[in-house]
């Protein structure tokens, strides 16, 4: 099973530790991609308009000026920089032993900086929108999707991809082929926050289930105890089939 995660636009931000090395995250086949984004993140941060270019509302400006040190700021997991609503629902450090080994396993976060991580991968925090276009990199959004879809292919294996990424971060890749067949988007009706805190949940419910089918209609009975769900087909081939969730009131 891979779960896809979108990352945070909130993160912690560490006073103190080493800094990041980025040839020692998952998926060594980014490294030369991600060097690429750091240096154009860096080198937008310093422009006079680096608000603009970035996608960053103005109130934010502190946060673009510690892109400039990226590469000597304090690193942690990347579990514990992002937060919000989505990563407080998940609530990763309560999981129990088993469910830590499958979070490590089985969750990939997307990023606009780094591409695709692993929950364990000690990155510095960053502020950027994934549609920002950088200094000889051009829009973020366009490059990673040049690069994502061998790596997260591979890491897809044999199971289920439960897709819980927002939009712009989706398009950067699309599974394809007989792996569309096991693509499951999460859905929650309602409003975009509870929507978050929903697939946060839904994601813990997976890693603390030692659960892993290989058809979407084994999902139900992974999380029909905590969720009220509702499985659709795929629209046309090639779409995701769409699992929508509901948690039940406690």
């Amino acid at each position: 099973m891979l779960i896809l995660l979108p990352p945070s636009e909130t993160k912690f931000r560490p006073k103190r530790g080493a800094p990041m090395r980025i040839e020692a995250l998952s998926f060594p086949e980014l490294t030369g991609r991600r060097e690429e984004i750091v240096d154009g993140l860096i080198e937008a941060s310093a422009l006079p308009d680096a608000l603009r270019v970035l996608g960053v509302p103005s109130t934010l400006g502190a946060e673009v000026d510690a892109n400039l040190r990226l590469r000597s700021a304090p690193a942690r997991p990347a579990i514990e920089v992002y937060t919000g609503v989505l990563y407080d629902a998940l609530a990763a450090a309560t999981l129990s032993a088993g469910g830590r080994r499958r979070l490590a396993r089985r969750v990939v976060i997307s990023s606009a900086m780094y591409g695709a991580l692993r929950p364990g991968d000690r990155i510095a925090p960053y502020r950027t929108a994934i549609g920002a276009e950088l200094p000889g990199v051009g829009k973020l959004s366009t490059r990673w999707k040049e690069s994502l879809d061998p790596v997260l292919s591979a890491a897809a294996g044999p199971g289920l991809i439960i897709d819980c990424r927002s939009g712009c971060y989706a398009a950067t890749w699309t599974p394809r082929g007989p792996l569309a067949e096991r693509w499951v988007a999460v859905r929650v009706p309602g409003a975009s926050h509870m929507a978050k805190h929903t697939r946060g949940l839904v994601t813990r419910a997976l890693c603390e289930s030692a659960g892993d089918p290989r058809r979407p209609a084994g999902l139900l009975p992974l999380l029909e105890n905590d969720f009220r769900l509702a499985l659709h087909e795929p629209e046309r081939p090639g779409r995701p089939w769409v699992l929508e969730a509901t948690a039940r009131a406690t």
